[in-house]
């Protein structure tokens, strides 16, 4: 019990993902993890969680980006004109457009590091720049439809050679070769530790959370598998996340950002050029939103002037729930997910119940005063 006080913060928000979960399977009558409904419940919160990988580094270093929204509409636009209007073939305009989300990223974050310009008015200017951007490069108007070959970033599904009539067992396959190598991971990981003579979780908890969560694993497989099979998007989001989760604990720059965050004076005197590593925290932040643009303009199958609206709140409101501290040094990738993963079941399970969105946004912006409360309570302890 005393080990789960002191960690309440990492299992407090599995065990919230789990409740929401099953509030809302019970209130939508079953609807919620129907296989069509879990496959759009993907679909929609997949450019949020591929921005919300970039959002952590950056809050985690201390900082904040408010113009992810525009700049994911603004890029959508652009790759718009340039495959539509102008037959650009989908593969140098997509290079094209992360380039340019890069640069942008760059701007940005020059401005933030080397002129020490607070994040967040420098950001609240990028918002309104590209917002505007966006208009003048639709020219007011949507831009669409897409070549058939890039739509198959957000609506395709992986080829499945093995596919029965009601069955995709590739998907089946690859979601127990997940839960097993992350079961392995885990075991791995717990022994290392009694190895170096450091504090483990009791058994038991270690078995029932890596059980629950690896049970949560297998039955989205099974329920992914028994409609279309694996999103293309889902691989995408899966691969940026081992690359991240792997960045932002197994290597040097994780390791100096999560310094950086903590405590910036002494991390520059301990040898860590702090105004390069904030930089290229927002470089890679343009880059996934760039990423996230073209993802949701493929979803929908056109650029719209409007697109990325408020996608912001949502991206920022997810590292926030998954556990990342506003004042920086502290976040982790899985809980990132996680925390986009209970807005998106919290907007899908509210739209089916017939929640009209102006009780949705005061619920979630009550759910992110929560989750804020809860870590600085923490932090005061």
């Amino acid at each position: 019990m005393a080990f789960l006080k002191s960690n309440l913060r990492e299992y407090g928000l599995l065990i919230s993902l789990v409740i929401i979960m099953v509030f809302f399977q019970v209130k939508t009558d079953g609807t919620l993890f129907q296989p069509l409904n879990l496959t759009n419940l993907i679909l929609q919160n997949s450019y949020i969680i591929v921005m919300a990988l970039g959002m952590l580094l950056v809050i985690v270093a201390g900082h904040i980006d408010l113009s992810v929204g525009s700049v994911c509409g603004f890029v959508g636009a652009v790759a718009a004109v340039l495959m539509v209007n102008y037959n650009w073939h989908y593969v140098p305009a997509t290079i094209a457009c992360l380039i340019l989300g890069g640069l942008i990223g760059a701007a940005q974050g020059y401005w933030v590091a080397f002129y020490k310009i607070p994040s967040f008015i420098v950001t609240l200017a990028g918002m309104l720049v590209f917002k505007g951007l966006a208009l003048a490069v639709l020219e007011g108007a949507s831009v669409g439809p897409f070549p058939p070959e890039f739509q198959l970033l957000s609506t395709g599904f992986i080829p499945d050679p093995f596919a029965g009539e009601t069955l995709r067992v590739a998907t089946l396959v690859i979601g127990l070769l997940i839960a097993l190598v992350m079961l392995v991971s885990k075991v791995r990981g717990r022994a290392d530790r009694a190895a170096h003579g450091m504090e483990n979780e009791p058994v038991l908890l270690f078995g029932i959370t890596n059980l629950i969560f690896i049970g949560m694993i297998v039955a989205f497989s099974y329920q992914l598998a028994s409609y279309k099979g694996l999103p293309n998007v889902l691989v995408v989001m899966l691969l940026l996340m081992l690359a991240y989760d792997f960045v932002a604990s197994r290597t040097t720059v994780g390791r100096r950002i999560y310094a950086l965050g903590g405590n910036e004076k002494a991390a520059r005197l301990s040898g860590i050029r702090t105004e390069r590593l904030t930089f290229y925290t927002f470089v890679n932040m343009g880059v996934l939103a760039a990423l996230a643009g073209l993802i949701f303009a493929a979803r929908l199958n056109t650029a719209t002037p409007k697109a990325g609206l408020g996608f912001e709140l949502d991206v920022i409101a997810a590292c926030f729930i998954g556990g990342a501290s506003a004042s920086g040094g502290v976040g982790k990738v899985l809980g990132a997910v996680i925390g986009a993963f209970i807005m998106g079941v919290m907007n899908n399970g509210m739209s089916i119940m017939g929640i009209g969105i102006d009780w949705q946004q005061v619920i979630k912006g009550l759910v992110l005063l929560a989750a804020v409360c809860f870590d600085v309570y923490n932090k005061n302890k």
